[in-house]
């Protein structure tokens, strides 16, 4: 019962956010941000948080500007409805937690405090309890007894209890989910054997099983429906009365009071649209929101896809479903964007030459797509970020999910150069290729190539890779459940491997040499089978879609390229090391992988699917493990990496006519949060 697409890609390929390269993307002085600018911007647990500049923005028309105004004030009005998704009580605990921040009077100075302000730093990094990444409960590491006295402590006219409750109720309520490392550890649970919705925290269900759910959207679905509904994508299951039903996330029904805001600035958004075509596709959006009719989603889904000429772009509204255990739910997430035109001439390559690529994979040819259709992408700078694209954010994007709106109407891929220039400017020099790669040989391609093979990857990754292939008639797009997403995700990362090697992109003037592609191919499998182990904590499993990706086609190809030497881990003075001995080798392993895992997804093999995550994507060698912990923290590199939004401000005449849009970057990552949470908070404290 999984969709099989999930296009939010990468984060970063390294760990060490993209391992210190400097980024192709110009540099943004000319846009008033000088030398001075500052990237990092806080530190905390495992986080560091930084800044993202938006160079171009005062260019812009005055239409555009005002029309990102508006559209990313749409993309904040949502922030609360992503946490309550996270789980039902994240947004008593935020409040409360932030109620102490700004009203307590006691001692400040103390480690318990420092504690306090870390853990509630890490839930806005995580937009609640859970781990961003891990999904693993983040326990305080202040006392239990401690909590409770400073929450009384506090005027209780200035704290957001629920529905009038005291502090001694609201505190039995939210302690145990806090502090109890047994109730609800797990955001998302994906063991095998167990009843995964009743097991993950989410707030997608209450009160039904998993067979139940799943009996739930059966009965929906319609045979041999060529143009299948995403049932179950805006909605809560819960059971009344002892009849399973949904709650659907819309205008009058759950989290409406959010969304009548969204709808209101997207309303604005539409006044000042670019072309009747952008201006139809909000309308379209806000007819969804109100109606929360998922044919309508379809239907605004078509329009924007086909929208390739806007200037200014956005993403808004439930779009993607990792957090689901099924796979069925998605979570609110929002993105305003602008194209950067010099860019984005790659990516126009790249599109252009879709149909060779699809016809060259070393795929089986009944899995190809006869004709591809609508491959759109472009390199975008992101002006702001929302909901599931914050604090965290990807470097790519490949969207629609819909498989039979890929097939009949395309994709748009986009690459985001703004964040990955902050990401490499804040890795500058610290010491990450120097510690982790073999030699000065790799560390040399990495130089030479690393940033240029990073972005090529991500490219082929979203614009292509995701693209790619096609489904057996008759073959769900959610029979895969839960390792739907790690296998659709390593379908497109194999994808963008073996063509990374192929002379095709030496041709297209894509790459400068056929040597270029080594520095990818060598920190990928790195990445994989190594440096990513440092988000992992001590005797953990790997959770993450993502991580289980890099992780088992790192493993897979070590594995079967032993009997020829092709890549192998190797000690040198005590340190492991990846060693490739035969990069062509190494790509004939990609291809065949990429074969293997694009028979799973066309003919639905759930089986082939789960043995190959399971055994090559999940277990973790605790020796190596604890070697590479070891060595990275000597590095006093943070292993997450997340953002602050610019600030926008309209300024108006003595009419009230716009005049012009405002940017500054000043603000920082404590008053960011504690604001938004003041002007963007409107939903009940439990849903």
């Amino acid at each position: 019962m999984k969709r099989t697409l999930f296009m939010l890609t990468t984060l970063f390929l390294l760990a060490a956010c993209n391992n210190g390269k400097k980024a192709d993307t110009p540099s943004p002085v000319e846009d008033g941000i000088d030398s001075t600018f500052e990237y990092k911007v806080d530190r905390f647990a495992d986080i560091e948080i930084l800044r993202y500049p938006v160079p171009g923005f005062n260019s812009l028309s005055l239409q555009q500007k005002e029309l990102i105004y508006y559209l990313s004030q749409a993309a904040l009005e949502g922030r609360d409805i992503l946490w309550d998704q996270n789980n039902r009580y994240n947004l008593t605990i935020r409040r409360v937690c932030e109620g102490v921040y700004e009203n307590y009077m006691g001692d400040k100075s103390s480690q318990d405090w420092k504690n306090f302000e870390t853990y509630l730093k890490q839930i806005w990094m995580a937009n609640g309890i859970h781990h961003h990444y891990s999904e693993d409960k983040i326990i305080p590491q202040f006392p239990q007894d401690w909590f409770v006295k400073i929450v009384k402590s506090v005027d209780p006219g200035r704290m957001p209890f629920r529905d009038g409750m005291a502090a001694d109720e609201t505190l039995k309520e939210i302690v145990p989910v806090m502090f109890d490392p047994k109730v609800m550890p797990k955001r998302m649970d994906q063991t095998p054997g167990i009843d995964i919705v009743a097991a993950s925290a989410v707030n997608f269900y209450e009160g039904v099983t998993q067979k139940e759910v799943e009996e739930f959207y059966n009965a929906m679905k319609v045979p041999n429906d060529n143009t299948p509904i995403s049932y179950g994508l805006n909605s809560k299951v819960i059971k009344e009365n002892g009849v399973v039903t949904e709650k659907v996330w819309k205008l009058d029904g759950m989290y409406g009071k959010a969304i009548e805001r969204i709808i209101g600035w997207l309303e604005k958004a539409a006044n000042v649209a670019e072309n009747d075509q952008q201006k139809q596709t909000i309308q379209s959006l806000i007819s969804f929101y109100k109606t929360g009719d998922l044919k309508t989603f379809d239907e605004y889904s078509v329009l924007w896809v086909n929208d390739t000429v806007s200037h200014v772009d956005f993403i808004n509204g439930f779009i993607e479903n990792y957090s689901d255990p099924l796979g069925l739910k998605a979570t609110w997430e929002s993105m305003v964007n602008f194209k950067s035109i010099e860019a984005s001439e790659r990516t126009r390559i790249i599109s252009e030459n879709a149909q060779w690529f699809e016809d060259n994979s070393p795929i089986d040819s009944r899995f190809k797509k006869e004709v591809v259709k609508g491959v759109s992408a472009k390199v975008i700078t992101t002006a702001m970020l929302g909901g599931d694209t914050y604090p965290s954010t990807p470097i790519g994007i490949n969207l629609p999910n819909a498989d039979w709106i890929r097939r009949d109407h395309g994709s748009k891929s986009v690459t985001i150069d703004n964040i990955t220039y902050a990401y490499a400017k804040a890795a500058e020099g610290n010491g990450f290729k120097e510690e982790f790669m073999l030699s000065d040989v790799e560390r040399e391609l990495s130089a030479k190539y690393g940033t240029l093979t990073d972005n090529l990857h991500t490219d082929l990754h979203e614009c292509l890779g995701h693209g790619s292939g096609k489904l057996l008639p008759g073959v769900s797009t959610d029979v895969l459940q839960a390792y739907g997403s790690p296998l659709e995700e390593t379908r497109a990362d194999l994808f963008a491997l073996y063509y990374l090697a192929d002379p095709k992109l030496v041709e297209l003037g894509l790459l400068p040499n056929e040597e270029a592609y080594k520095a990818e191919y060598y920190e990928y499998i790195m990445n994989g089978a190594m440096t990513q182990l440092t988000r992992i904590q001590p005797g953990k499993q790997i959770e993450q879609a993502h991580m289980r990706n890099r992780a088992t086609i790192s493993n897979w190809v070590i594995e079967h390229g032993k009997a020829d030497n092709v890549v192998s881990l190797e000690k040198r003075d005590n340190k492991t090391y990846v060693v490739i001995n035969d990069y062509n080798k190494l790509r004939d392993l990609f291809g065949q992988l990429l074969a293997e895992v694009q028979r799973i997804k066309s003919e639905g093999d759930f089986e082939a699917g789960k043995k190959l995550i399971e055994t090559y994507g999940v277990k973790v060698d605790p020796a190596l493990h604890a070697e590479v912990l070891s060595r990275y923290e000597a590095l006093n590199i943070a292993p997450y990496k997340g953002f602050v939004n610019p600030v926008y401000k309209l300024v108006t005449d003595a009419n009230g006519k716009v005049t012009d849009v405002t940017i500054s970057y000043d603000e920082n990552y404590v008053d960011q949060h504690l604001r938004y949470s003041r002007q963007y908070s409107v939903l009940p404290l439990k849903n």
